[in-house]
């Protein structure tokens, strides 16, 4: 009978301390490959976002250079074909802002239908315009990006200016420690 114990103990299987470390440091590197994606991806939306920003200031200007007005401001866009006109005083406000993407797609100098005044959308979901605006004290033209994580337009501002939400070329309504903010960067 004790032949038969013995045999039985023997038998069983398990895992031995090895084969558990070895186990546990896979799966942390694992997770440390997905966390390291993860932050590239987000890396790569604010480059993207970034982007889009330059690639619509680029677009402004353009517009600027041929018709001598600023998209939305301009007071013939209508007789070229758009659907409205601005008032011709150097700055878009108002309405002015949603008819600039409707200039700009007339001028071919972006895709997309503005026709309804709605606005282009950036990389985390929001929309993107550009205004007149006085901000913080300092009244100029400001590219508006909605809906910005609040981790995320702290470095664009730390990355292209001073890291303050309230002063510089790249401004918050809010502290960046908020969930999500309304970022202006200027014009």
């Amino acid at each position: 009978m004790s032949r038969w114990i013995r045999k039985k103990a023997s038998e069983e299987k398990g895992f031995t301390l090895v084969e558990i470390a070895i186990v546990l440091v896979i799966i942390g590197l694992l997770i440390g490959g997905v966390l390291k994606g993860q932050q590239m991806i987000k890396s790569a939306k604010v480059k993207r976002m970034v982007k889009q920003m330059d690639e619509l200031r680029a677009a402004f200007n353009t517009y600027y250079d041929q018709y001598g007005y600023l998209p939305g401001d301009d007071l013939r866009a209508g007789s070229r074909g758009a659907s409205a006109n601005g008032n011709g005083n150097g700055q878009i406000t108002g309405a002015e802002a949603a008819n600039a993407f409707d200039n700009l797609q007339w001028a071919n100098l972006i895709s997309g239908d503005y026709s309804s005044q709605n606005y282009p959308t950036h990389v985390f979901g929001g929309s993107m315009y550009v205004q007149y605006a006085t901000l913080q004290g300092k009244a100029t033209h400001w590219i508006t990006c909605t809906n910005v994580p609040g981790d995320v337009a702290e470095i664009v501002d730390t990355k292209y200016d001073d890291g303050t939400y309230n002063t510089g070329s790249v401004r918050a309504n809010a502290a960046y420690s908020n969930t999500t903010v309304v970022l202006y960067v200027e014009f």
